[in-house]
């Protein structure tokens, strides 16, 4: 097994680990930094011109947008989950048009908006673990 195996190794068994012991709460950031992750593999994957890493990176980021739209409850009657129901097929439509166009600005998008969900979702896990002073 070479250096990079190896990495790659202890990273899965690092996120399984901390996957099996992680709140719900940061279930979900794992899931938004997951989103992050493939997005910067994907970048770096047009800029090498690896059409094969660059696909299978868009795909992995739509498969966990996916995920997220998976979990959200009551997009019928709950305001934000409809909010977030339509960002995520945004979110979802845009990947696919980055990956036919090998586009970074469409991906550096679909990473802008991950990255406000996640700063809105971390306040939250702030504000519940009470570490934070009301504003």
């Amino acid at each position: 097994m070479n250096r990079l195996q190896a990495t790659k190794a202890y990273q899965q068994i690092n996120i399984s680990s901390e996957a099996q012991t992680a709140t719900p709460h940061r279930l979900i950031g794992m899931l938004l930094e997951g989103v992050l992750k493939r997005l910067a593999e994907a970048k770096g994957a047009i800029d090498r011109s690896d059409t094969a890493a660059k696909g299978a990176s868009i795909g992995k980021a739509i498969s966990i947008i996916g995920e997220l739209q998976g979990s959200l409850r009551d997009i019928e009657t709950n305001e934000v989950a409809g909010n977030l129901d339509r960002l995520y097929d945004y979110m979802s439509r845009t990947l696919l048009q980055a990956n036919l166009e090998s586009s970074n600005d469409k991906l550096n998008e679909v990473a802008q908006l991950i990255i406000e969900i996640k700063a809105g979702w971390d306040a939250i896990g702030t504000l519940q673990a009470g570490t934070a002073e009301p504003a």
